[in-house]
């Protein structure tokens, strides 16, 4: 029988798993807040009030919506499913993936792919295929696809610019609900307990327009921006494992590429890890030479 080429991993569409870090930063946020609130003696009741939740959330979404064209704003609603959830797609899984193509497409020629990459899920990597099956020049495979880049980055960054509008409108929209608030509460000047309690529920729009600028809209602006740079490192190491399949160099040469690339576009640490792991075994024979 003759060796089969490794069957690569078809991408999957998947949503992902929760992500702990977001879960777990609005908890420990949320519950600081709450917790210094009842330390002080407070109650979380004095805090529930929907009618400064009515006038907070619903005033700066429709802000919101003035600000920008109805399509993105839709999109950005659902690009917040990225700030709760990951996906499990990582540079090495995509580097396998490609090697499992770049060892059929030398054994039976890049022809040979065209029935993969009509099954692959993930559309980037799915197009780049179809062009170099179709033998598309290499120059244009690589104009066409960097502008697919180029595009998706700046839908992700009009996205993100949504909750940073948001941001920055909470906080005084919060101001109008606690302003509405007090104009109430001078209607009862005469009953000066009234006009306390009066005052305290007024400022919880505050509350909740500077507390939901803070821990939800900025943060999930960054968090939007931290998904795409780590999806355009992705297609960026989708493109150049396809133009070393078209050019025909040999697995090996272009799984040594794709993980170096890989490797500089890791974070800080992770790149200080993959570093001293590269050079551990190394270390062992220059202390002894110099012992």
């Amino acid at each position: 029988m003759a060796d089969k080429a490794p069957q690569p991993a078809k991408s999957k569409g998947k949503v992902g798993k929760p992500d702990l870090a977001t879960l777990s930063g609005l908890v420990l946020a949320v519950g600081g807040i709450v917790g210094g609130l009842i330390l002080e003696g407070g109650k979380v009741q004095e805090i529930l009030q929907p009618t400064a939740a009515l006038i907070v959330f619903g005033g700066t979404i429709g802000a919101v919506m003035v600000t920008v064209p109805l399509h993105v704003f839709l999109g950005a609603g659902k690009r917040l499913m990225a700030v709760f959830f990951e996906k499990q797609e990582t540079p090495q899984v995509v580097i396998e993936e490609l090697i499992g193509y770049a060892t059929k497409a030398r054994k039976n020629g890049i022809v040979a792919l065209e029935h993969e990459a009509e099954q692959v899920e993930d559309p980037f990597l799915r197009k780049a295929l179809n062009l170099a099956v179709d033998g598309t020049d290499l120059q244009e495979i690589r104009k066409m696809m960097e502008l697919e880049i180029g595009v998706d980055e700046h839908h992700h960054e009009a996205e993100a610019k949504v909750f940073e509008a948001a941001g920055g409108y909470a906080p005084t929209i919060g101001i109008i609900g606690a302003v509405l608030g007090l104009i109430q509460v001078m209607k009862h000047l005469a009953d000066i307990e009234e006009v306390g309690h009066g005052i305290a529920v007024a400022f919880v729009a505050t509350i909740y327009g500077v507390g939901s600028a803070n821990i939800l809209f900025l943060p999930a602006a960054n968090k939007i921006r931290a998904r795409a740079h780590q999806a355009m490192q992705i297609k960026e190491l989708i493109l150049e494992g396809i133009i070393g399949i078209v050019e025909g160099l040999n697995p090996k040469l272009i799984r040594t590429k794709l993980e170096a690339y890989a490797r500089q576009n890791l974070p800080e640490g992770k790149k200080q890890k993959a570093k001293q792991a590269k050079g551990a075994p190394q270390a062992a024979p220059a202390s002894t030479a110099q012992g």
